[in-house]
């Protein structure tokens, strides 16, 4: 078969990126290797999380919460399997949706392994071991990533495990250790605390979500702390972790060089995640993957070092975020066929779903001062919002950063309720190049959330904000 664009993967990149590619007119098929569309972010990664957040939140609501709404409940519990089964299905609806796009967009999909016999040529090994090929004049490499393996701590997948088994437990933990202080151990560890278990977060760095702004992770782990009482163990080199049993056994150094051990009953390994590239027969046509991450060299254009072959996504530079691989697959699709698309990477969002929930985008007050950069800070707690009192979601604030002389905004960070959709107008007011004044006069909705940005932004205006 003869097309103008070839994607090997499903994924948020791998996906959008064919329909956008369809939508211009382009002959387009995917190659997947699973059953299923979507890739790690619909099957194991950002929706089966944020269905297992959602239903623990609620749990830890009405088991902590409910009572100061006048709500009282008696013998609360969990039924994990159900909570399993409504993931599952959350899942099913998402995929069977990529399956009806394709449809819809008249997409060509094919089932197996994608690889290079040349750089128009793709052989689709199916799991019977059979063959076929396919011929396109583009290819588009939307291959994701995996959790990182680390080769002293070997998983088991049934008690040293990684985030794809943290999704299909069939028990709440009593002590789940979580190695890695970054988004996926917090937002796993935070699922199975409200429900009850002991977690210990092992961190290297001193400080959780260390690549946001400093502030927040600050924040962060005292919510966790008081709220879900997480336990972190900062500045600690992971050097093991075995399972005999039911137990796992952790081994560290802390930060003076002296042992340390930690027992539970689960262990999520939460390191990071490293590009997929196994299979694609990259040598084929001479590509080589860099030495740090696996990950695939692509120019400004996202086309790697050979002509009409493009990668986006986890499997390239810059953050392993879903939006921002549909952003790259959008991208890469209109550059195809002529246009002249952007992305700014300084503005794509980043966002941890806990509770409260953490969102930045921009530079954060390190980056500036690395930078010798002049700017100003205004800063506003949910302490004072009218609204989050209401809800009794008091904890976090919003941070406005400006520049000194231009009053332009720099980077917005925020811990605080609904934070990963207020996110949005920070992106909006940057992408359009706003100070924090035309922020603090636009007229907020009240009572809102987004309110606190507005007073943030005030705040960073000549230190004038209303209500702090």
């Amino acid at each position: 078969m003869q097309y103008d664009v070839i994607v090997i993967g499903s994924g948020p990149g791998g996906y959008v990126g064919a329909i956008r590619c369809a939508q211009l007119g382009l002959k387009t098929a995917v190659i997947e290797k699973y059953s299923t569309f979507g890739g790690t972010c619909l099957n194991v990664g950002c929706i089966p999380s944020k269905a297992l957040l959602d239903t623990s939140e609620h749990y830890h609501n009405a088991a902590h919460n409910f009572e100061t709404h006048g709500i009282n409940l008696s013998n609360l519990s969990i039924d994990v399997q159900k909570m399993i089964d409504r993931k599952n299905e959350v899942i099913a609806q998402n995929t069977a949706g990529i399956t009806f796009l394709f449809k819809k967009n008249k997409i060509d999909t094919y089932e197996g392994v994608g690889s290079f016999v040349d750089k128009n040529t793709i052989k689709v090994t199916k799991q019977d071991g059979s063959t076929e090929e396919l011929k396109a004049k583009n290819i588009i490499i939307a291959t994701g990533s995996k959790p990182t393996a680390l080769p002293f701590l070997p998983v088991d997948k049934k008690r040293i495990i990684t985030s794809t088994e943290a999704l299909n437990l069939t028990e709440v933990p009593k002590h789940l250790i979580v190695i890695g202080g970054g988004v996926i151990g917090l937002e796993l560890g935070s699922v199975y605390a409200r429900l009850g278990a002991k977690v210990s977060v092992v961190e290297y760095a001193k400080s959780i979500i260390g690549t946001m702004d400093g502030g927040l992770g600050k924040e962060l782990q005292r919510v966790l702390k008081k709220s879900l009482g997480m336990e972190f163990l900062l500045g600690h080199k992971v050097t093991g972790a075995s399972a005999k049993g039911k137990k796992v056994t952790v081994t560290a150094e802390d930060a003076k060089g002296q042992p340390v051990s930690i027992e539970g009953d689960y262990c999520i390994v939460a390191v990071g995640r490293t590009a997929y590239t196994e299979g694609l027969g990259l040598e084929n046509i001479g590509i080589k993957t860099e030495e740090r991450g696996n990950k695939i060299t692509v120019n400004e254009h996202m086309e790697t070092s050979v002509e009409g072959v493009y990668a986006i996504g986890d499997v390239v530079r810059g953050a392993m975020l879903a939006h921002k691989a549909e952003d790259e697959g959008t991208y890469v699709a209109e550059r195809i066929v002529g246009q002249k698309p952007h992305i700014d990477y300084n503005l794509i969002p980043g966002v941890v779903y806990t509770w409260p929930e953490v969102a930045s985008v921009g530079k954060t007050e390190e980056q500036l001062k690395e930078a010798g950069v002049k700017y100003k800070s205004g800063s506003f707690s949910f302490k004072a919002s009218g609204r989050a009192k209401a809800s009794g979601d008091t904890d976090g604030f919003i941070k406005v950063l400006a520049d000194a002389e231009t009053d332009e905004l720099l980077g917005v960070h925020m811990i605080g309720p609904r934070a990963a959709d207020m996110i949005a107008e920070a992106v909006v007011a940057m992408e359009y190049r706003a100070s924090a004044e035309d922020i603090g006069r636009i007229c907020h909705a009240h009572p809102t959330f987004t309110e606190a940005f507005k007073e943030a932004a005030l705040a960073a205006t000549a230190n004038r904000a209303i209500h702090a």
